[in-house]
């Protein structure tokens, strides 16, 4: 009876379990309810609290109760194009922009209505591929490498759309920088060389720019600027504005792509209906920026520069590879080099590093599998986000932002994520604890 209720799921779905950086936070909560101490750097939610206005404009608002129009919010549309305009130098008009419940509902709509493969560059968002595959889609995957900074290059690009039959065949590009899971991006001519090569295809590109806020420098390149006619770009309010709970989205099509922005409506009318009203009031104040926002941004900035670098250069002088990110707060982390001392401790894929590092120093983070990578690949993800955000800007507003943090701003801001740092290098080095 059980094997008939299993062979009667959508074969879609079949093997598909619950996401895993949802997963990974759940099993810490459990672990630390039984009394285990974990450092929670499964999940990537961002630590800092929602900027003060955006959270007044939402108290001020929470009397609103109508549906909304399902393309979400005039004033917002208009608020998104005008940030879009102004952030990333790309002309959007507030009709072509669409609001959902988070962009990864956005982003499953798209390929619900897209009828093409996805191109996936790995290691990509967990995402991307399950849901691609629940609406029956064909997946290429391409592999990028530590050398290319887990990358994709042109060069890379061009080879893989070469050797296709069909140069003309529906694809979809999926792009995500700075990335999740490595906190890497692109540089202008990269996204330039990369835009050609779209065009020549007639591709289109899906620029999941979600944590293009957090670009360290806070120089973060828009690709739709390079290939304006073809580029949806992918944004909401769950990153760079601390309101992953929130659950709002944010795409911007360009006017050669309204057919696909109806498509997706279409489908949301008959799904959600609407964004929480109160909740898109609330993103206006945001998308609309100003000062209190931009210094929040920048101090956010400064103190994840701060720790990506400084936990990269522990990683790396104890001989574990790793890239310094450029934004967001990720860390994609290979351990190759170390697997001599990993066979000992029973580690035969990043699958069972991650479980065992868990299990024997209380650190959870996330195996390259999860991010599309090869089993036997000993990678993993580590998400920086284990400390007080309330607390490193309160410390850090004191500081000018011409000035560098001071070298105690960790210990009394930060400590539990380097003490997870050293507790994975301990782990790695020696048998024992």
């Amino acid at each position: 009876m059980e094997n008939n209720k299993y062979y009667s799921l959508n074969l879609n779905i079949r093997g598909i379990g619950q996401s895993p950086t949802l997963a990974i936070n759940e099993l810490s909560k459990q672990l630390q309810a039984k009394g285990k101490h974990v450092y929670r750097m499964g999940l990537g939610q961002s630590p800092f609290p929602v900027p003060p206005p955006v959270v007044e404009a939402l108290k001020m608002h929470a009397h609103e109760k109508d549906y909304l129009a399902v393309n979400g919010l005039d004033i917002l549309r208009k608020a998104v194009a005008r940030f879009h305009r102004q952030i990333d130098d790309v002309d959007i008009s507030p009709r072509n922009v669409l609001i959902g419940p988070g962009s990864k509902e956005l982003m499953f709509l798209l390929q619900l209505v897209y009828y093409g493969d996805i191109i996936l560059p790995t290691p990509c968002w967990v995402s991307y591929a399950p849901q691609a595959k629940i609406v029956g889609r064909n997946i290429r995957f391409i592999h990028t490498t530590f050398e290319s900074r887990w990358r994709i290059t042109p060069e890379q690009l061009e080879t893989y759309l070469a050797g296709e039959n069909d140069r003309y065949r529906p694809r979809l590009l999926v792009m995500n920088y700075p990335s999740n899971p490595d906190g890497g991006t692109y540089s202008s001519e990269e996204l330039k060389r990369i835009a050609r090569i779209a065009q020549k295809h007639e591709m289109i590109i899906l620029s999941d720019e979600i944590y293009g806020q957090l670009h360290h420098e806070g120089r973060h390149i828009s690709i739709a600027r390079f290939y304006p006619e073809r580029t949806v770009i992918s944004s909401g309010l769950s990153k760079w504005c601390g309101a992953g709970g929130w659950r709002l989205g944010t795409f911007a099509f360009p006017e050669t792509l309204d057919w696909l922005m109806n498509s997706m409506a279409a489908v949301a009318s008959e799904t959600y209906t609407s964004v929480s009203t109160p909740i898109q009031y609330a993103a206006v104040r945001a998308f609309r920026g100003g000062i209190v926002i931009e210094r929040y941004l920048c101090h956010a900035r400064r103190i994840l520069s701060y720790i990506g670098k400084q936990s990269a250069e522990i990683l790396t002088r104890a001989g574990i590879r790793v890239h310094p990110p450029e934004g967001a707060f990720y860390l994609f982390v290979d351990f190759s080099q170390c697997s001599e001392r990993l066979i000992p401790k029973g580690v035969v894929d990043n699958k069972t590093l991650c479980e065992k590092l868990l299990h024997e120093t209380g650190v959870a983070i996330l195996p390259g599998a999860s991010f599309q990578r090869p089993k036997e690949e000993l990678t993993a993800r580590l998400a920086y986000v284990n400390f007080d955000g309330s607390k490193a800007l309160a410390m850090s507003e004191t500081i000018p932002l011409s000035e560098s943090l001071p070298e105690d701003f960790g210990n009394y801001c930060c400590a539990s994520v380097f003490e997870a740092i050293h507790k994975i290098v301990d782990w790695i080095n020696y048998s024992t604890l």
